[in-house]
Formats: structure tokens, sequence, C-alpha cells
């Protein structure tokens, strides 16, 4: 039993309870405390988590405009409150007194958001973290799915056209004399490629790619690293097992800089492939936003706008963002600037924008494997295709309707719950974010952007 206390300063009588973690909505009659109007008090057995209220008065529902409001699945606003475990010492809730009314000139609708405060994101944190840890990888495995691996003595030409065909950039790499996986395939490395045949840095022939097989390819490029500037030593591969907790294999894939990593089986005593499924970041967010959805866009965090979170990267004069630099490239643009920054700028995604800065789309790692059909790498000079060319590759290659395809954006008034809906969808890895009239890149943030910073 939870004693909880309610100020309503219009003569409310009865007082609406909607808990967030379960599915019961309860009316209860509030009796005045110390015979002061408006303030309510009463024993309710509340479950821990988030929990929306509302007052009735004069036979409408209201909120309390002087204190925190979260908008429901319908729009309507509530107050809400954090009953925390009994047994967990989670941090109680301190707000500043007042919420700031606010107008989002995107939608033309207000706003009431509560000021960003350290204690909304160690709740949300903290809440987001109890969540990831108590579910395995097991958890999020579907009925059926389909796995694809790579030999290692398979031909690295036939590789990349398997991973064109069936629209992946990253596979395993399987070893038949280990019997099991020993790395990963990924566009990365067809841009290696790329770079090496257009340097001249590949003591091969491009004829000479129908034979040479993924191990061989792989021992180059860890010859050409271990010889760099910065030493690269043999590592085991990164991999999780399916009774892992959710939250160890995020962190795994965020500290590592990697997108997905294998998931092995933990028992070993039967003799088929160990090999599961592959872990990456859209799985996680999506099982999470699947079966918590409500508990989730309830966190206090979520309802704050992206320009108030330090999340994502920016354009330096948004005076927002982690201190790096974005990184835009017009659609002039030689294509091999963009294998240079996706390459060494260890980025992901390139916003393409036109003279005025605005998007016209993006340009990914993974859509660089548009050049293996066909062997279509064969016939072109990077430094000589320029990224317009390059992005109507892309659209060839992948049949998009009315050749062009939808980038997902978002704007800096956007909440991080608004961006998270977004990012649930595994198709979608990554928004820019672009001035609601103008449509001009002023940043861009990243699923690995997002949980990096609930799992601080």
């Amino acid at each position: 039993m939870v004693l909880v206390t309610f100020s309503w300063p219009y003569g409310g009588r009865q007082v609406l309870i909607t808990g967030t973690f379960t599915s019961w909505t309860r009316h209860y009659q509030m009796t005045p405390v110390d015979g002061s109007p408006g303030t309510f008090q009463s024993s309710i057995d509340l479950l821990p988590g988030y929990h929306q209220y509302r007052f009735l008065a004069d036979g409408i529902w209201r909120c309390d405009e002087r204190q925190p409001c979260i908008s429901d699945g319908f729009g309507v606003v509530n107050n809400w409150l954090y009953i925390a475990e009994p047994d967990v010492a989670a941090p109680a809730l301190q707000y500043e007194p007042h919420i700031i009314r606010t107008m989002d000139m995107d939608e033309g609708t207000a706003l009431y958001t509560a000021q960003l405060s350290e204690t909304d994101i160690q709740v949300s944190r903290s809440w987001i973290s109890r969540l990831l840890s108590s579910h395995t990888v097991y958890d999020t495995l579907p009925m059926s799915s389909k796995v694809v691996i790579i030999d290692a003595q398979m031909p690295v030409k036939k590789a990349f056209q398997i991973m064109y065909e069936e629209g992946l950039f990253v596979v395993p790499i399987w070893d038949e004399l280990r019997a099991t996986v020993t790395g990963m395939l990924t566009a990365s490395d067809f841009i290696s490629i790329l770079k090496g045949l257009q340097e001249n840095v590949l003591v091969l022939a491009e004829e000479e790619l129908d034979n040479y097989t993924v191990s061989a390819w792989k021992e180059i490029k860890f010859q050409q690293n271990s010889n760099g500037p910065v030493g690269m030593h043999r590592r085991p591969v990164i991999h999780a097992s399916d009774q892992e907790c959710l939250k160890d294999v995020a962190l795994k894939i965020v500290r590592n800089e990697i997108s997905s990593l294998p998931v092995f089986k933990s028992s070993s005593q039967d003799t088929c492939m160990p090999l599961l499924t592959l872990a990456c970041l859209p799985g996680v967010l999506k099982y999470i936003f699947t079966h918590y959805r409500e508990p989730i866009i309830a966190l206090p965090l979520l309802q704050h706008p992206i320009c108030r979170i330090p999340l994502g990267t920016w354009l330096l004069e948004t005076g927002r963002g982690n201190g790096r630099q974005l990184a835009m490239l017009g659609s002039n643009s030689p294509l091999s600037s963009a294998l240079q920054l996706l390459l060494e700028g260890r980025i992901s995604t390139i916003p393409i924008v036109d003279d005025s800065g605005s998007l016209v789309d993006i340009y990914s790692r993974s859509d660089i494997l548009a050049l293996a059909k066909g062997d279509m790498y064969a016939h072109i000079q990077p430094h000589q295709m320029t990224m317009h060319q390059a992005l109507q590759q892309v659209y060839q290659a992948n049949s998009y309707i009315n050749g062009r395809r939808r980038c997902h954006t978002c704007f800096r008034s956007s909440t991080l719950h608004e961006v998270m809906d977004q990012l649930s969808d595994p198709a979608v890895r990554r928004l820019v974010i672009v001035d609601a009239i103008s449509k001009r890149v002023e940043g861009i943030i990243s699923l690995r952007d997002v949980l990096e910073f609930l799992l601080h």
C-alpha cells in the first residue's frame, strides 16, 4: 500500500489512476487533508512503476498544469508519478516547480514540457537497464528465421554478390575445419577492396577476385592493419550466448563499435550448427518496444525533445551534440570521398545535401554493396563517379519505386519517444535531423547513440 497525496486547485472530487505497468484503470474518491480544499490523499495499492492520473472537476477530466504532464496514446494530457520498488533504492523524482508551456512550430500544437533534470535521466536509465537485464537473447528469438553464413573458402567476389542479393551488410564466416564462426564479412570489407583496387595496394588483379577466398582476404586485411599506424592484434570473434541478457549484448555491440554479433547455443552437447542468430541493436529495441511499449513511452526522459538531450551528431553551428563534426557531402562530390569517410571516419551514414544544405538522400555502408551487382565495381573509378551517380546505382539495384527511396527524418523538436518509435523499425537505424521548413540538415541520430546514452 502506498500513501499518495494529490493537489488540485479546482475542487475535484475524483481522481482517475491509470497503471502503465498493468492493464487497469481505477477511480478513487478523495477526501480533503486537514480540511484543505483541493488537497486529497488516499491509500492506493499501486505497483512500482509509472502511473498517470487526472482529476474530475465539474464533470470534466483535467490535469494540473503546475505538475509534470505527459500525453497518452490518444493525445490526452495527464499528470504522472513514479512509484519505486520498496527493495530498490530508486531515486525519488525531483522536478522543477513549474511546467514550461511551449509551442511546437513543426506541428502547430501546444505542448506542456517539464524541464529536463538529472533525475529524469537516471530514473529512465535505471528502468531501461533493469528491463534489458531481465531478458535474454533467447527471449528475442523468432519461431523461425533464416541465417546466412559464408564459407571461409568461398571466393570473396561470390560472397559479396550473395550479400547484395540477400540484402545483407554483415554475414558470419564459417570455418569448416574449426567447425565454428571465425569472423564477420561486412560492407566495410567491400569498401576496403574498392579502395585497395583504386590505390593499387592489393597485390591481385581484378579478375583474380573470382578465386580469392574470404579467408585470404581477411588475412590480407589483417596484415595491412598490423603494419599500419595503429597495430592490430588477432582477437576472438565477439559473440554472445543465447542466455546472455540483452543489456550485456547491447553493451558489447556499442563498446566494440560493431553492427551485430553471432549468438551461439549455450549448450554444446549436440553436434549441429552452434550458431543461432545474429544479435543487433534494432532487434533489441524492437523486442522491448513490442512487449513494453506503454511503460517505455511513459518514461520521463522520453517526453523531452532531442534538442535538450546530449544525443547524436549535430552541425557545430547548432551548438549541440557530442563535439564530433557532422560529415556531409554534396551530390557532385566524388564517391571516393564517401568511401574514405565511411572507412576512416568510422561512420555508417553520410547525408547527401544540395547547395543550400537541404537533404537529398543518405549514403550508407550498406549502399556500397549495390556496386556488387553485375560486377559494377570493376567498371568504375570511385574518384570519377559522383554521389548522384552512386545513388542512381543504388536506386536501380534495389528497384525503388519512382527511382527514389524514403529518407527517415525527425525534427529538433521531436521527442525521444518519437525518435525511438521510428528506430524500433529494424529497417531504420538512424534519423537525419532536418529543419521543419527548409529541410536543411542539422544533425543525425542513430540507434547506437540512443542506447549508448541510455546504458551509460
